[in-house]
């Protein structure tokens, strides 16, 4: 059994992941098997409530076995993996730095970094120590976007997509680092890599991105701020056209299907330059607001 050790603990995934790998507190349909959260250590949250983050604390170890350690290199000597939940983006690098240099599986939950540098730098010590590395948002891995992979002999080769997910915002986390990145994985989970431009009409309700591929394909994500809250999208196809909505019930489980295969490979399920170019979309769609919608171009990774 690989023993996976959680760093931060101020997200509601924390717990969400613990109950599906300990298989503890939830329906069967839910669990994924293979790994066993064992250690946690953590700091203050910077976003998350003292109390809220107490909770989610107390359930972990007093319902779902797990042991708090008191710090990182504790935490290192005591799994043989592990998950960076950290919800602050900014603290990602210094909170991976140590496992990666220790050539250890990590897997880095949204958003990867909050800047291309800091992406840049995880990816660079990854590779120096052979470390699998790998981060993605659970919404790359819906049913539905299953789907559209599943269906392509049929549908043939996606020509555009929108996407839409909610996307409120926080000072640690700009633009749609915070939460909007649900949408904006969603439309590299259908598009592929190759976005070279961006631009971005912002306002305080929500924002519209307009990425640019490129082999002249273009793609959109909605970042919604007022109104209901879902994720979905449109996708058009050679041959056909998909619009709907993502059952979010399953997004989890899916997700940590792929982390765990990661762990007992050392082979990450994605390609990590796709999420680089994920956080220079974000990145470049923030510059773009901040500049009344101008267009962005991308650098090349």
């Amino acid at each position: 059994m690989v023993r996976i050790g959680i760093v931060d603990t101020d997200t509601s995934h924390a717990v969400e992941f613990a109950r599906r790998l300990n298989h503890i507190g939830i329906p069967e349909e839910q669990w994924v098997d293979g790994v066993k959260i064992v250690a946690a250590w953590t700091e203050p949250s910077a976003i998350v409530p003292e109390e809220r983050h107490r909770e989610y604390n107390r359930i972990l170890q007093e319902e779902l076995g797990v042991r708090f350690v008191d710090s990182l290199d504790e935490l290192r000597k005591s799994v043989d993996a592990v998950m960076v939940l950290s919800q602050d983006g900014s603290v990602h690098l210094a909170r991976t730095k140590p496992f990666l240099e220790a050539g250890m599986a990590v897997f880095v939950d949204k958003p990867f970094a909050c800047s291309l540098s800091d992406a840049l730098r995880m990816v660079d010590i990854a590779a120096k120590h052979n470390a699998p590395l790998f981060s993605s948002s659970s919404l790359r891995y819906a049913l539905e976007v299953q789907k559209v992979h599943e269906q392509a002999t049929q549908w043939g080769k996606v020509v555009a997509a929108d996407t839409f997910s909610p996307a409120p915002t926080h000072p640690k986390n700009p633009g749609l680092f915070h939460y909007g990145i649900h949408g904006v994985e969603t439309l590299f989970a259908l598009m592929g890599k190759g976005c070279r431009r961006v631009r971005c009409v912002y306002h305080d309700d929500g924002e519209v991105v307009v990425g640019e591929w490129t082999d002249g394909r273009i793609g959109t994500m909605r970042g919604i701020r007022k109104g209901a809250h879902s994720y979905g999208f449109t996708v058009i196809c050679e041959k056909q056209v998909w619009t709907t909505t993502v059952d979010t019930r399953f997004i989890y489980r899916e997700l940590l299907k792929r982390v765990v295969a990661m762990f007992a490979t050392c082979r990450p399920p994605s390609d990590i330059t796709e999420t680089l170019e994920i956080v220079a979309f974000m990145e470049g769609a923030r510059q773009s607001a901040e500049q009344h919608g101008v267009p962005v171009d991308l650098p090349k990774l």
